[in-house]
């Protein structure tokens, strides 16, 4: 068994020995165990014969266990001074820059994701830690005056409890940080699920929160099948859950928290536009444009899956694109010469080219598509456009595809331009590309979106401000920056006299 761990100097890849399998394990009461469930398996899917971690799955009753260690541990974690508990998260995130390298090239074999991607996600996650283990240093409470004499309102804030956290494959250390760190600081203990395709990341993860000193219980981390989302609402304990993936897994499991009034933080689908006007920056626009579609393979909830734009220079943007990908190297994903991996999993990537086959059939046209390996997880990156007869149902215009391919259409004016942009249930992120700033205030009042990007690709979110989408894009209060403490607190109004 060989992997692709460097390049050589005439461009040749060259190839070693893939490291012997990682053992999963789940982390449940502050002890390493085994699940009781069936065999788990993680496979590079650039080599599927290669096996990057197998262990046994988590199953109901491993969830059980790991709600009342979590219980059992909340209390004590919940009344420590925040500032230590802040320290634990700093202590983790120096584990993390100090492997970066390791997990980066790890988080590349199991999830698909380039080298560069990978480590660069690493080092996200360590971010994130670092923001919220200074929360410690910031605003912890409101002070009212009182229209009575001698009395000070407080309005002070406490830890939900026991949180559960369900993540998904895309940003397997990344996205989780991005919850557990706040969930984390602000008092809870948390029972995290993330996605099966991507255990390893996770148990890196917790591992990373271990060696920093999180005390037993604090977190668990149950690794399995989607049913566990289910038996994790359901539970009786829980206190709150916070959730990133599918549409239709969300409202499923909002809904479930609902029917038990259990606070539910959804971060869902996304349909993103990117709008290049007349008179933007063409070569900018199309690096940012290439960046926001094709990186992550398009895996990302944030990513470009539609491009408006303007009529008159429609040919000439779209002739920049494709000069572009045709320098886009599609390949294996620990080679550092690689743009773009494969999809996560062969499905994943069958689900996306029988996608594409029915947008054709409906009339879409291609106007580019790339070369990829011959691997059943490989895409390549592919632009259609879409006639205005049929757009609205067309499957590439419409739906989440989540994979490399971006759909285009035509507007004649700005105001259509943004209309076309709004044409879609989903409101996470848009990008627009203009040189008038009047154009780009007026997006500003007209976009319903989450995050909105003026000349910058459609991805990326820093770890202090809101993070979360508008419309059918989300559910409850944002994640990220000081939002976070509106899922993962309540509030206490004090009235308090001497």
């Amino acid at each position: 068994m060989t992997a692709a761990v460097d390049t050589a100097h005439d461009g040749g890849l060259i190839l070693q020995a893939a490291p012997a399998p990682v053992a999963l394990r789940l982390l449940i009461g502050g002890k390493w165990v085994a699940g009781d469930g069936a065999t788990l398996t993680s496979v590079n899917p650039a080599r599927p014969e290669e096996v990057v971690a197998e262990g046994t799955q988590a199953v109901a009753a491993d969830v059980v266990r790991a709600m009342s260690a979590a219980r059992a541990a909340q209390r004590e974690w919940g009344r420590a001074p925040i500032h230590e508990r802040g320290a634990v998260l700093a202590r983790a995130a120096a584990a993390l820059e100090a492997r970066a390298d390791q997990y980066g090239l790890e988080l590349a074999r199991e999830e698909g994701k380039t080298l560069a991607e990978g480590r660069g996600e690493v080092l996200r996650a360590a971010q994130i830690l670092r923001y919220y283990a200074g929360e410690g240093d910031r605003t912890a409470g409101e002070h009212f005056a009182s229209p009575r004499r001698g009395e000070r309102i407080l309005v002070t804030r406490k830890p939900l409890g026991v949180v559960g956290i369900v993540t998904p494959f895309n940003f397997p250390i990344a996205i989780p940080a991005w919850k557990i760190a706040p969930a984390l600081v602000y008092g809870n203990a948390v029972v995290w699920k993330p996605a099966s395709t991507v255990p390893l990341l996770a148990m890196r993860f917790a591992e990373a929160l271990v060696e920093g000193g999180l005390p037993a219980g604090v977190l668990n981390l149950v690794i399995g099948p989607g049913a566990l989302g289910t038996d994790l609402v359901r539970h009786p304990d829980l206190d709150g859950l916070s959730f990133t993936g599918s549409t239709g897994v969300g409202r499923m499991l909002a809904g479930e928290a609902a029917s038990r009034g259990v606070p539910f933080q959804g971060e869902m689908g996304g349909k993103n536009a990117a709008i290049v006007l007349a008179d933007a920056d063409l070569d900018l626009a199309a690096e940012q444009v290439l960046f926001g579609a094709f990186r992550s393979t398009g895996q990302k909830c944030t990513a470009t899956s539609r491009l408006i734009v303007a009529e008159e220079v429609a040919d000439e943007f779209l002739a920049k694109l494709s000069e572009r990908l045709d320098a886009w190297r599609v390949g294996d994903p620990s080679d550092p010469g690689t743009h773009m991996g494969p999809l996560v999993t062969p499905s994943a990537a069958a689900g996306v080219r029988d996608a594409v086959a029915a947008a054709e059939a409906d009339g879409a046209g291609v106007a580019y598509r790339g070369q990829a390996p011959s691997g059943e997880a490989y895409v390549p990156p592919t632009v259609l456009e879409v006639p205005e007869a049929g757009a609205s149902t067309n499957i590439v215009w419409r739906e989440e595809l989540f994979g490399p391919v971006l759909a285009v259409r035509r507007a004649a004016s700005t105001d259509e331009a943004f209309a076309l942009a709004e044409d879609s249930e989903f409101g996470l992120t848009a990008a627009l590309f203009t040189r008038d700033i009047a154009t780009a205030l007026d997006a500003v009042d007209t976009l319903d979106v989450g995050i909105l990007h003026v000349n910058s690709e459609s991805a990326g979110a820093d770890p202090h401000v809101p993070f979360g989408g508008a419309k059918k894009s989300g559910y409850g209060p944002k994640e990220q920056g000081a939002a976070a403490k509106e899922f993962f607190t309540h509030t206490t109004t004090v009235y308090l006299r001497g």
